[in-house]
């Protein structure tokens, strides 16, 4: 298959399109290369795949909608995969705008791509952060998410709602998918693991946040990039016992669904840090800290729609994930 990775040089991106060209796929990649987190990890990332054929970078902004119709009309996708945003919960207080771009504006110029040139597939991130207020644990699809407390947790609701509108006008198969909390080697600079763990290694205090009372559903990315395989060879259809009356909001009389893709073993935050030390062979100093604005204390989710539907549920230990990502990490900055 041709296939379109979009944010091919970020975390996810780049390990998927590894797993799509190792297994005979043809790949475009595409990525901004912004500088939310240092530009020179994601030009690595992007050398792992410059050895390969089959993948090609082009570097190219999701807002920029000329650009995007042209790469559509020149290359004739058979499946999109569409994990490019702007991520991070916290930097949405500080710069709205990126989201508003790259999350809406950008997501609206790939579904007109897809409706244009017949995509058969199309796959995107959502995430974990939708369920937004919600308490009730494990989180479902079919929950209500209408209640978001981040601008990107509400654009990934929206970019659930915008890709139903497209499967229900224009027939275009489209698969949401809700990742929580993606860690391992090659990860993103501002996610929690990597802080720890550069943290502990200057013998600085790392910030632990709502005095350690959390607990995250965290996910090795391996677990994610084989879900996200999986649903890419098997396209959303419409669900034949749909009610309109009763309506499920995570299928459709169109042929749209949406999964969560989590360890579905929620993890004490003190138990990661504890698996950090450990990788690490030293203990932690820590500042205890208040709740931040827009997060939530506990993820959990429920996949029992992801095994039915492609039979694959994540299910690697952190102990084991936080132990590869470290010796990632001590040979990747070589300390």
């Amino acid at each position: 298959m041709k296939i379109l990775v979009t944010g091919a040089a970020g975390f996810i991106g780049h390990h998927l399109a590894l797993r799509l060209v190792s297994r005979g796929d043809s790949v475009v990649g595409i990525d901004n290369l912004n500088n939310y987190y240092d530009v020179t990890l994601k030009e690595n990332r992007l050398k792992r795949l410059t050895p390969f054929p089959a993948f090609r970078f082009v570097k190219l902004d999701l807002a920029d909608k000329p650009a995007i119709a042209a790469l559509f009309e020149a290359e004739k996708f058979d499946v999109v995969v569409n994990l490019a945003a702007q991520a991070g919960v916290r930097y949405s207080l500080e710069n709205p705008q990126a989201y508003i771009d790259a999350n809406l504006v950008g997501f609206t110029n790939i579904l007109e791509g897809c409706r244009h040139h017949k995509v058969k597939h199309l796959v995107f991130a959502s995430s974990s952060s939708v369920y937004g207020a919600n308490t009730k644990l494990p989180f479902a699809e079919s929950d209500s998410v209408d209640h978001p407390i981040s601008l990107y947790a509400a654009s990934k609701k929206a970019n659930e709602l915008m890709a139903h509108t497209y499967a229900s006008l224009f027939g275009l198969p489209c698969t949401g998918l809700r990742f929580f909390t993606v860690y391992g080697p090659w990860g993103r600079p501002d996610m929690a693991l990597f802080l720890f763990t550069k943290a502990i290694l200057a013998d600085e205090p790392i910030k632990v946040f709502n005095h350690g009372n959390m607990v995250r559903d965290f996910t090795y990315v391996d677990d994610i990039v084989e879900g996200v395989v999986r649903v890419i060879d098997r396209p959303a259809e419409p669900d034949p016992v749909w009610s309109s009356i009763a309506p499920d909001p995570a299928t459709s009389f169109a042929p749209y669904r949406i999964f969560n893709i989590g360890n579905n073993t929620p993890v004490d935050l003190m138990r990661y840090v504890s698996a950090v030390e450990a990788a690490l062979g030293k203990k932690a100093k820590i500042d205890m800290l208040g709740m931040q604005m827009g997060d939530v204390r506990s993820t959990s989710a429920d996949v029992s729609r992801l095994v039915a539907w492609v039979d694959f549920r994540p299910e690697t230990k952190v102990e084991e994930g936080i132990a590869k990502f470290v010796e990632w990490y001590r040979a990747y900055y070589q300390v």
